[in-house]
């Protein structure tokens, strides 16, 4: 009785503790949206104001637009970091349908293929094509890998190599991305899905917490391991439910979902 009932108690304080995050992330949420409308208006105004400045010639004109463009790149900040930080705040349930992790790594690397031949870095893939489908929101996974990607890429400006492979794992399928990049130290990476923490000039913080919440409301987990001037390699791991797993095996013969 008395292990049944901290038990109970230890349940209902997870449960109240879970009541308030919620409540507080939906407050935080609301108050950013706040945020982001006049801060739109200021930089309109801005831009507009920095119009007017150029028109015509006039004393201390190169001050005035100096001053209204630090104005505008401020505000270009503040609404980044407030897309990054609704996008976390935001990331609790997903509507999830079966879907092939392949096809959504192959859309994002399409995206990057122009960059990547411009900063002379080789995307490498070996994509099994034999992964049983997971569950997964499209949109969201593409927004978790399309980050991972990008730091990778940023991590090689004299060019490298981006290996992304995936292959089966026991209850599950997984996807590795190694780059070729500048690596990273032992505190980065330990702080690295830490929220606001960045090493980046401008940067949010918010970009690898976002895709970690992502990843693991897909039921999924990530790990890093780097190494400074040897690069860095991503391992990203998501189950496949049983009926998935019946349903994309080729000794099936009457598949449950397609």
């Amino acid at each position: 009785m008395v292990g049944e009932f901290k038990s109970n108690d230890l349940q209902a304080s997870v449960d109240e503790l879970r009541r308030q995050y919620n409540e507080l992330a939906e407050l935080a949420g609301s108050l950013a949206h706040e945020i982001k409308n006049p801060l739109s208006v200021i930089h309109m105004n801005a831009d507009l104001l920095c119009e007017e400045l150029v028109e015509i010639q006039w004393p201390g004109q190169s001050r005035a637009i100096a001053k209204v463009d630090m104005i505008r790149q401020q505000c270009n900040r503040l609404e980044n970091l407030l897309r990054d930080f609704l996008r976390f705040a935001r990331m609790r349930d997903l509507d999830m349908t079966p879907g092939s992790l392949n096809d959504n790594i192959e859309a994002v690397l399409r995206l990057y293929q122009a960059q990547a031949d411009r900063s002379c870095i080789r995307l490498q893939k070996y994509l099994d094509p034999n992964l049983p489908h997971i569950m997964l929101h499209s949109d969201s996974l593409q927004a978790a890998l399309l980050n991972l990607v990008k730091n990778a890429l940023e991590a090689m400006p004299d060019g490298g190599e981006l290996l992304v492979r995936t292959y089966s794992v026991p209850g599950g399928v997984a996807t590795e991305m190694i780059d070729t990049g500048c690596g990273m130290d032992e505190v980065t990476a330990m702080r690295m899905f830490e929220p606001f923490y960045s090493t980046k000039h401008g940067g949010s913080g918010l970009g690898l917490p976002t895709a970690r919440k992502i990843i693991e409301a897909h039921g999924g987990r990530i790990a890093v391991q780097s190494e400074v001037g040897r690069g860095t390699k991503f391992v990203l791991e998501f189950p496949t439910p049983i009926r998935l797993t019946a349903a994309t095996d080729p000794a099936n013969a009457q598949p449950i979902l397609r």
